[in-house]
């Protein structure tokens, strides 16, 4: 099965129109075989422009909403990245292709499982994954780069806290079915934050009610 057409009409159709202009992040999209990464029997809407339903009322984000999220987090080549939230592996493999290495956490035993294959398949070297809730801890060290797939209803200072200086998050804020995509800088000793677009997404799982971060 051919998937270069598909894949490049994703980027056409779905992702540049969306305001995703940063070539490198068009480029990874364009490249790697997100076929490779959905669910079983999922393969025919791979680049459709739908999210794609996993285990535990979790999805695949719809590809335009993960180009956002690249170039919001305007990865370098020596940039350590955590992901909170593996899924299928997909948007990891991504986010290694931008940057030095990737730890990605998740939940779910059967994600990391599934996830960590699929990065096999897909030649992903500089990627870690392993089975953590972030609600509960995260791994050691601060991180370039800080990118949560699901949707919090307030921001957490956890979170904040592993970035390092000049450290970018991106994170889904809010209720169903009104949540904001945030990009939080940190600059120096203050935070910046930027409203990148509306969406809805499903929630972090395990989401405390405290503590959470006031700018």
């Amino acid at each position: 099965m051919d998937t270069d057409f598909p894949r490049q009409q994703m980027v056409r159709q779905q992702v540049r129109v969306w305001d995703v202009s940063n070539q490198q992040v068009l480029n990874v999209l364009g490249s790697v075989a997100r076929e490779q990464f959905v669910p079983a029997g999922c393969e025919d809407v791979a680049y459709a422009d739908t999210e794609i339903p996993l285990a535990h009322g979790h999805v695949m984000l719809r590809p335009n909403i993960e180009g956002k999220l690249l170039q919001a987090l305007d990865l370098h080549a020596g940039d350590q990245v955590l992901e909170i939230g593996t899924g299928t592996g997909y948007l990891t493999a991504c986010l290694a292709r931008m940057s030095e290495a990737v730890c990605s956490i998740d939940i779910h035993e059967e994600f990391i499982v599934a996830a960590s294959g699929n990065l096999e398949i897909g030649g992903v070297s500089n990627a870690t994954v392993q089975c953590m809730d972030a609600m509960e801890e995260l791994p050691a060290g601060e991180f370039d780069a800080i990118a949560v797939t699901a949707s919090v209803p307030r921001i957490d200072e956890r979170f904040v806290n592993a970035l390092k200086p000049g450290g970018r998050l991106f994170l889904v804020v809010g209720e169903s079915p009104v949540m904001s995509a945030l990009l939080i800088t940190l600059d120096g000793d203050s935070l910046q934050q930027r409203v990148l677009f509306e969406t809805d997404i499903p929630a972090l799982e395990n989401m405390a009610e405290e503590p959470v971060f006031s700018f």
